[in-house]
This record gives structure tokens, C-alpha cells and sequence, in this order.
């Protein structure tokens, strides 16, 4: 699998997440109605830039501890950060709560945050929860099912499988974009076609946004301007 430029996804980080769903119905029409996160997040800093990364995805447990003995938990979390950790990058890591009641203990806070801003990750994406909202590292987003206060018997399952979090498949390596407005996961192949699309639907929209605001504005303006608007390619 080829690694895409870094120029590339950063690239996709000027526009929003709406934004980008919206280019993806034209670049890949079939992935219309799916793909993408359907239920509320919690965002963790509404003002940060949009994430794009690889993801890395795994599963998690709070209500019971392990059922591993300690040694065997203290490995298993040191290898899902040298996952983390591994090429390529930037990522976005998207967690998967497996608990009856996601989100009983928080994965997410002041440590993880900072350990995993450290090893490459933007932020992350989970139906869990997250907590020391203050003290989270700057610049690491977070869009989480709840907030809550304790991490419980918060433990790693498995890392690298598939997930799904509310309602978005992810697969490890996966791209993701996400910002305050929930997740999606964009297909390789429409990375480089992005922009082009925005730039078409920008100046598609332009004409009908421009109408709106005329005094003379009415619904024959309106179909006059949504009829232009059809017309530039």
C-alpha cells in the first residue's frame, strides 16, 4: 500500500469536514450515505485546524479489569504504543469502547494525551470518554462519545483490527479526517481529486450565496442563480 504525500493530507486540512463530505459524493458517489461518523462527539477543542491522518485503530475495556495477568496488560499497552508510534504518519487514533456502557472509564486525559501528541498522533476518535478537559495536551483534538471523571479499569483489548465507532468502519492505515463536526474516512484514491472538487463546489455554491444577499433576492432569483450555479464545470 502506498504511503500518500504529506503534502497531500495536509492539503485537506484547509477545509472542514463537511467539506469534505461533500467533495466525496462526487469523487466517489457510492460512499454517499456511508463512511462517516452519525452520532454526537464530543469535541475537545472546537477551534483546532481539522486532523487527517493514517488511522490507528484498537479496542478498549473499563467496567472489569483484564482478564490478563498484570505483567501481560503492561505489555500489551507497550506494544499498542509502539503501533502508535510506527510509520507512516501523521495519525489520527480511533478507538473503539467495547463496554455495554462506553465510556464508564476514560482512556483519554492529561497522559495519554500527551504521550500520544509524542509519538505522531493529531488527536483521536472514539465513543469513549474523556476527561481532564484543562489539562489535555494543546493542540491534540479529541471527539468522544462523554466526558467523564474516572478511567475505571480503562484497559487495551486489541489494537490493529477493525473498529467501529459511532457508525464509521475505520481500518488501521485508513484515512481520516475529522474535525468538530465528526469523522469520515476518505478513500486514497480521492485524496489528489480533493481539491480540485472543493474549488468546483465552492464556486458552485458561490452564485446562489451571492443571490441570497441581494435585496432583489426571491425564488425566480433563486432558480436563476441555482440554474448558473449548474452551469460552470
Amino acid at each position: 500500500m502506498t504511503d500518500i504525500r504529506p503534502a497531500a493530507l495536509e492539503a485537506l486540512r484547509e477545509w472542514d469536514t463537511p467539506t469534505i463530505c461533500n467533495a466525496l459524493e462526487v469523487v466517489v458517489p457510492h460512499r454517499r450515505a456511508t463512511g462517516f461518523t452519525v452520532e454526537h462527539l464530543h469535541c475537545l477543542d472546537p477551534g483546532l485546524k481539522p486532523m487527517v491522518g493514517y488511522a490507528r485503530t484498537a479496542t478498549i475495556r473499563a467496567v472489569e479489569p483484564s482478564p490478563l495477568p498484570g505483567d501481560a496488560v503492561k505489555a500489551r499497552r507497550s506494544a499498542y504504543y509502539e503501533y502508535v508510534a510506527g510509520p507512516p504518519g501523521p495519525t489520527v487514533v480511533v478507538i473503539q469502547d467495547l463496554d455495554p456502557n462506553p465510556g464508564f472509564g476514560a482512556f483519554w486525559g492529561e497522559v495519554n494525551t500527551a504521550v500520544h501528541k509524542g509519538l505522531g498522533a493529531l488527536g483521536c476518535v472514539t465513543n469513549g470518554s474523556m476527561r481532564d478537559l484543562d489539562d489535555c495536551a494543546p493542540g491534540f483534538q479529541l471527539l468522544a462519545g462523554k466526558v467523564g471523571p474516572s478511567h475505571a479499569h480503562v484497559h487495551v483489548v486489541e489494537f490493529g483490527g477493525q473498529v467501529n465507532v459511532a457508525g464509521m468502519t475505520v481500518n488501521d492505515g485508513d484515512i481520516v479526517h475529522a474535525d468538530r463536526h465528526g469523522a469520515v474516512v476518505v478513500p486514497r484514491e480521492a485524496v489528489a481529486r480533493i481539491p480540485v472538487v472543493v474549488d468546483l463546489l465552492t464556486r458552485r455554491e458561490a452564485v446562489v450565496l451571492e443571490a441570497t444577499r441581494s435585496e432583489e433576492f426571491d425564488i425566480e432569483a433563486l432558480k436563476r442563480a441555482m440554474a448558473d450555479s449548474a452551469e460552470i464545470h
